[in-house]
Order: structure tokens, then C-alpha cells, then sequence
């Protein structure tokens, strides 16, 4: 099997400011939802990833990841806003 990737192409498009700061705001509760999951699911923190004994470093506050953590969360966060408007969509605040 051959995968190839086809993400929807966001490269043209800009965001407002205003919603530019969801980035943050969508990236940290991606990450709750991410770890809420992996809590339920019996994991808890750990040192190094243990996929036997379920440890994974990033159970933490958002806050206390490391920045590459962070970055991974902003930009699935940066393209699910950018698909959106890429899709007809407009994301206002009410």
C-alpha cells in the first residue's frame, strides 16, 4: 500500500487576528482532550514513553510541555482554523 497524504491546501489562506488568538485557546484544550483520553484509558505520567506499563511524558499541564509539544498542538490547531475558511466557513464571535 501507498499512502499519500493529501491535506485540503491552506497555503493561501490568511487568518484574522482576532481568530488567530484561537490558536492557543484550540491548541491547550487539544491537548485536555488528548490527555483526558489517555487518563481514562489507564495512562499516567512518566519519565519516558512506556506503552506497556502506559507512562507518556506529556501527561502534564499544557503549560509544562516543552515548546516542541506545544508547536505540534498549535499547528493541527493553526490548520483545523485555516480548513475551516478554506472550506466557505466564517468563524465569528458572537
Amino acid at each position: 500500500m501507498s499512502y499519500h497524504p493529501q491535506p485540503v491546501d491552506t497555503s493561501l489562506i490568511e487568518l484574522d487576528p482576532e481568530i488567530m488568538e484561537l490558536t492557543e485557546v484550540l491548541a491547550r484544550n487539544t491537548h485536555d482532550v488528548w490527555a483526558r483520553q489517555r487518563m481514562a484509558e489507564g495512562w499516567r505520567h512518566g519519565r519516558a514513553r512506556d506503552d506497556a506499563k502506559k507512562h507518556h511524558p506529556s501527561l502534564v499541564p499544557y503549560a509544562d510541555l516543552p515548546e516542541s509539544e506545544k508547536e505540534y498542538d498549535r499547528q493541527t490547531a493553526l490548520q483545523t482554523l485555516k480548513v475551516i475558511v478554506a472550506m466557505g466557513y466564517r468563524i465569528s464571535k458572537a
